[in-house]
Parts: structure tokens; sequence; C-alpha cells
């Protein structure tokens, strides 16, 4: 089961507004369907899940099933769309980082040495495995954490013993990590050239560590094959829906979409959305600003600005319909907290309550509200609902009339950071 709910904040629309937004989100989705708008030639993922390779696949398993094997933890490597949709789904199925005993840690999404010197700390006396993930291997927090990680690796095995504790992911044909790579023999598998990294989740970006950590990758692709196939249509579709009501809503000013659940597992999720919305979406002074929250917790802090502060911002709530585990709230016959009123009720039963009872309070105090439910967390409904976001963003950034697929401003602070490390090439 999966829908989105609009009718809350269609409340805070006229009739004129939502046809207008919805003529143009047709158009989009028109362009992005024919493949013929500004950065055509990064939407390699829009039918991947149809065309993935089915060799590289079987190679993923079979290093997954080696890592399984040697290691007692992964490290994966990377930053930005090279880690973030992995750790959305890993973190959402298992948010203890752990499964059928092996350990998943991420590093190389940061510069901050206090990090890298307690993980070399930790991993010193472990057996470990890297998944390098960097298209051309020299993106300058990942090259660090590898060049660090790799002198460790080198200290604890033999040459031999390396091939089955180093893995690529990286681009087909150049770069630094392909040289390396065929230099020691290293499995390597491969980040399509026709895709970025916020859109690559269903590529081997992902599915090597989602798969070593013992997850059932054809399921997630089974998702996502779905997702492509609900969302390909132009009438009831769910993700042009919701790209044409954000858009609605930003036209009149509300520039801020905050993502929230109720699930504090899901907020990698959130983070993934942040960077696939921010990034794609960000330019020519355009866009909304993706925030996240997790509640209940932010309701104790920045739930009073949502209720009270400035009208200028939007909620989408991810609502999972069933949770995976849920227990009765206990008697207890002294009472001293006050509880014995929800004693009997199941955890998720109070939980739901919370979060019906902040959409009305937030609707009440100007709040435009959109709800995604989803039945239940499994590696099918993760990719189902990922593949909604890459839709819907697509479809809203054409609207906006801005190239999803590229990312310019990124590279500002490198080259600032690059001049001020004195690196070759770059001058003020």
């Amino acid at each position: 089961m999966f829908n989105v709910e609009l009718d809350d904040a269609y409340k805070f629309l006229s009739e004129s507004e939502l046809k207008k937004a919805k003529e143009d989100a047709l158009k989009a989705f028109e362009t992005l369907k024919k493949k013929d708008g500004p950065g055509n030639d990064f939407l390699g993922w829009y039918d991947y899940p149809l065309n993935y390779d089915k060799e590289e696949l079987k190679r993923i398993k079979a290093a997954a099933q080696t890592i399984q094997r040697t290691s007692e933890v992964l490290v994966v490597i990377g930053i930005g769309g090279s880690y973030l949709g992995t750790r959305a789904v890993i973190e959402a199925l298992t948010p203890y980082f752990t499964n059928n005993g092996l350990e998943i840690i991420f590093a190389g999404n940061s510069i901050s040495s206090s990090y890298l010197v307690k993980l070399r700390d930790y991993l010193w006396d472990k057996d470990f495995s890297v998944n390098v993930v960097s298209k051309s291997g020299t993106t300058t927090e990942p090259a660090i954490a590898f060049r660090f990680l790799y002198n460790i690796l080198k200290k604890k095995y033999f040459k031999d013993e390396l091939r089955e504790h180093v893995f690529f992911t990286t681009d087909k044909e150049k770069g630094a990590l392909r040289q390396v790579g065929l230099e020691n023999d290293f499995e390597m598998f491969v980040v399509p050239t026709d895709m970025g990294g916020r859109f690559s989740v269903f590529s081997a970006v992902g599915l090597l560590p989602i798969c070593a950590m013992g997850f059932d990758v054809d399921q997630l692709l089974k998702g996502a094959v779905d997702s492509y196939n609900y969302f390909k249509k132009e009438e009831n579709n769910d993700a042009l829906n919701y790209a044409m009501v954000r858009n609605a809503l930003l036209r009149k000013n509300y520039n801020i979409e905050i993502m929230e659940s109720f699930e504090p597992c899901l907020s990698y999720i959130s983070e993934w959305w942040k960077q696939l919305f921010g990034e794609s979406e960000g330019k020519e002074g355009k866009g909304i600003y993706p925030a996240s929250v997790v509640f209940t917790t932010d309701l104790h802090s920045l739930g009073q600005y949502i209720q009270d502060g400035r009208r200028n911002l939007f909620e989408t709530c991810i609502n999972v319909v069933n949770p995976s585990q849920d227990i009765d709230i206990p008697f207890d016959k002294d009472n001293l907290d006050n509880l014995n009123y929800i004693s009997g009720k199941s955890i998720d039963y109070v939980n739901k309550a919370a979060m019906n009872a902040t959409k009305e309070a937030h609707i009440a105090g100007g709040v435009p509200q959109i709800r995604i439910n989803i039945d239940s967390l499994n590696e099918y409904n993760i990719a189902f609902l990922l593949y909604f976001f890459m839709v819907s963003c697509g479809i809203s950034a054409y609207m906006l009339g801005v190239n999803p697929f590229n990312q310019e401003g990124v590279e500002a602070y490198k080259r600032n950071m690059f001049i001020a490390l004195g690196k070759p090439g770059y001058t003020k």
C-alpha cells in the first residue's frame, strides 16, 4: 500500500492555482519521460531498474558473501549520493547498523580528524573491508578516508588477502580508483556515467553494501521496477501530484518544505531526500529549501517554530502504517507517572495519536500538510518510496525551469578550498 494524501495542502490553494500547477506538471512530466530536457544525458536512472546489468548483480552478490565471510565491519567510503541512499535504506531496515553479525560504518563524508582517528582505533583489532564509492576517485573527503584506511589494511593483510577486503565502485573506464583497482586486481563495480550520485542507489553504489548487510536486493529492485511502472502514467499519479502541489505552494511563498517522520529510523531517508531535492532544485535563485525533523523528538524544540513561526513552510510526513514491531504499555499499580490511562494500548497507537494531533495543530496554525503512507518498512516498500521521490524531483525541477541533474554550485567551496590548500592549478 502506497498513497499520498494532499487534501490538507489543497485547502491552502485555489482551484485556479492548482489548475495552472497541474498543467505545468504535466508538461514537465512529458519532458522527463521523453528525456529531451536539460540534463537528459543524466537520466540513466529513470529506467535503470528495468535494464540493470544482471551479470554485475551476480558479482555483487558474490562480493557480498566474501565481505560477510572475511569481515566483522564493512566501511563504506563516499560522500553525498555515494552513501546517503545506501545509508537511508540500511538504517530504515536496521537502525543499529548491524545485521547478521556484520557492522556497517560510513566514512569519507567529512574531513573530521577526530572521526578518522577514532575509526582507526576502533578498526585496528577487527577484520574489516572497505567499499570505496567514487566516480573519479579524487573527491577530497573519500580520497582522504581511503588513503588513511588503505594504509591500515596493507598492514593487516598480505597482498593476496587484500583482494578480499577492498572493493571499488567507480567509473567503468577511467579515474584514479580504476587505476588502483587494475594494478591490484581488486573487485570493481560501476557507477553509471549517465546518472548522478543522488539518483544512484539502485545501481552498484547502493546494491553492494545493502546486499552485504544481508538485505534482499532482488526485492529492492522489484520495488523500484513496480514504482517505475506505477508512476509512468499521467492520471492519478502521486509523483506528479506531489510535484504539482509543492510547486503551487512555492508560488504562494511557501518556500521551505519540512520532511518529517515519527520513526527515528527514517532520519536518513530524510537526509537523502534533502540532497535529492536541494541539489536538484536549488539553482538560479530558485527552489524549495528542504529541511527535516524527527517527531515526537523535535516537537519539543523545532515544534514551537513550526507551530507559531513564519508562515513560509509546509510539511510532508512519511507515515509507516504498520511498524515492524510493537508492544503494549504495561499497567502499573502505583501509577506515579499517570500513564495508566493508556495502559494496554500499544506504543504505536500512542505514536499515531501524536502524529494525527500534530497534523491537526499545525494545520490550525497555518501549515499545509502532505502525508505519504507506506504499509511497512521492507526492501520493496523503501525502494518504491525512493523511486517515487526521484520521479517527483525530476518533474518538480523541470517545473521550476532548472536542470535537475547538474550541481555547479557544489564546486564553489571546492575551488576556494583548493586555493587555500595550494592545490596545483588553482589560484585566485
